[in-house]
């Protein structure tokens, strides 16, 4: 399948679980509980970087784009509607970018999606803790090669990221991009390409930069993924409560909110 087909498939499919999310609005609110849970727990393992240091902007980067709870549909519109002009106007390593982003938007859709049907309905929220309806869901759920491969595809985005900026010309090729692409309702993207860019530029400065932050994301988030398969509930759900606790500075204050 070519990468235009690839990037429609996967935004009409995030479109769909929209829908229906919009139909039911309980549904839709756990969907909500279980996002800004996950941003608030990425926000909470990731504060060592988010509070400042050579892999601050890298951390806000993932925790913005990647891991955030926040709403994608315009992205999503943008990318449905160059999908088919991505392999003709941009550089392969490009496409190879949009292509893995379409694959992590839908397969963390899909899987919110999941943890949602199965998240406590309103009435259990005042019983338990968000931390053991989140170890409950998780393990309803299941899908760990879904899990693993979700990891996996992030580290790809970030390799990819990393191989653009050794792209000559292209950071220039983005600059006068700039104007055109929101004339044309395409700024989200814009944004999001030109933020990954400049993040990930940064830390191809440094000795191993993109390399080393790569591996803390994949050791941390390998770790969390084993803890909640295969550790005993009460200790995922203390672990997770201590996640939770960790000192936010005022940048990643809102990310951390639950609902």
């Amino acid at each position: 399948m070519d990468a235009a087909q690839t990037i429609r498939d996967a935004v009409t499919r995030v479109s769909l679980l929209r829908q229906i999310h919009t139909s039911d609005p309980d549904l839709a609110a756990r969907v909500t509980a279980v996002k800004a849970f996950q941003a608030a727990r990425f926000a909470g393992t990731y504060a060592d970087l988010l509070q400042g240091g050579s892999y601050r902007d890298a951390a806000r980067f993932f925790l913005d784009e990647l891991y955030s709870d926040k709403d994608y549909a315009e992205r999503d519109v943008q990318f449905s509607r160059i999908a088919g002009a991505l392999q003709t106007l941009f550089p392969k390593q490009v496409v190879a970018t949009a292509v893995s982003l379409a694959q992590l938007h839908v397969l963390t859709e899909e899987m919110d999606h999941a943890m949602a049907m199965a998240w406590p309905g309103e009435a259990m929220t005042m019983e338990r803790s968000r931390e053991s309806m989140y170890v409950t869901a998780w393990r309803a759920v299941g899908r760990r090669g879904q899990r693993n491969r979700q990891l996996q595809v992030v580290q790809d985005i970030g390799k990819e990221l990393a191989r653009l900026t050794r792209m000559p010309g292209l950071r220039l090729m983005l600059r006068m991009m700039r104007k055109p692409a929101h004339a044309a309702g395409l700024g989200s993207l814009q944004e999001f390409l030109e933020s990954g860019f400049d993040t990930f530029a940064g830390m191809s400065r440094q000795l191993h930069g993109v390399e080393t932050f790569l591996s803390i994301v994949n050791d941390r988030e390998s770790a969390l993924i084993t803890l909640l398969f295969e550790v005993e509930p009460v200790a995922c759900e203390t672990k997770l409560a201590a996640i939770l606790g960790q000192p936010h500075g005022p940048e990643t204050a809102s990310a951390g909110k639950i609902a």
